[in-house]
């Protein structure tokens, strides 16, 4: 769908990588080696997109590295496009919504980190998780997605136990239940975090 849109196969990856995850950061020949591709095509990609001013750079010794530009006008635009794009959206009105108490829902992976995969791997954190609609749901969404769909999901307790365990380098928060989560907030609940 969006590779009709950007025929640059290395500009949909950068794409992906700085505006799916905006901690993301990449330098010249760590995205050649990333993105498997010629640090001639990523400098041309990168030049344009900072002439663009969708990408914004600072020298890290030697090095200069990229981030997307949060500030850019057509930021939000983007990053929703990529969404749109990766199947998170679809995930969220399709399977999230209806599954009891979600608190929190978290993107896991190479997708979390920007790199474009097939598979889409979700922790999902709440309470009273009706496992069983959820494996109905999840496999009415790979169809929507065209993507796999994994998923973890633990109570706001176990998740504050597993979290210093997790590579959080590879969770991306991709929704959150502002209602519940206010609610639990001020009940003072252990195992939530504010974002």
């Amino acid at each position: 769908m969006l590779e009709a849109l950007i025929t640059s196969k290395t500009k949909l990856k950068m794409l992906l990588k700085f505006f799916l995850n905006t901690s993301n950061t990449g330098f010249l020949r760590g995205l050649a080696v990333e993105f498997n591709e010629s640090t001639n095509s990523i400098r041309l990609e990168l030049n344009k997109l900072e002439e663009a001013k969708l990408l914004e750079s600072q020298f890290e010794g030697p090095r200069k590295v990229f981030r997307a530009n949060a500030k850019h006008p057509l930021f939000p635009d983007i990053q929703s496009i990529v969404r749109k794009y990766i199947g998170i959206e679809d995930i969220i009105q399709s399977v999230i919504l209806h599954l009891g108490n979600p608190y929190e829902v978290y993107l896991m992976g190479e997708l979390a980190q920007g790199i474009d995969s097939d598979k889409l791997n979700l922790l999902i954190m709440g309470e009273n998780i009706d496992i069983d609609y959820l494996d109905t749901l999840v496999a009415k969404a790979q169809k929507l997605v065209s993507r796999d769909i994994g998923y973890l999901v633990l109570s706001p307790e176990e998740f504050k136990q597993q979290y210093p365990r997790l590579n959080q380098q590879n969770l991306l928060l991709i929704w959150q239940n502002d209602e519940l989560m206010t609610e639990k907030s001020s009940q003072d609940k252990p195992g939530l975090k504010s974002v």
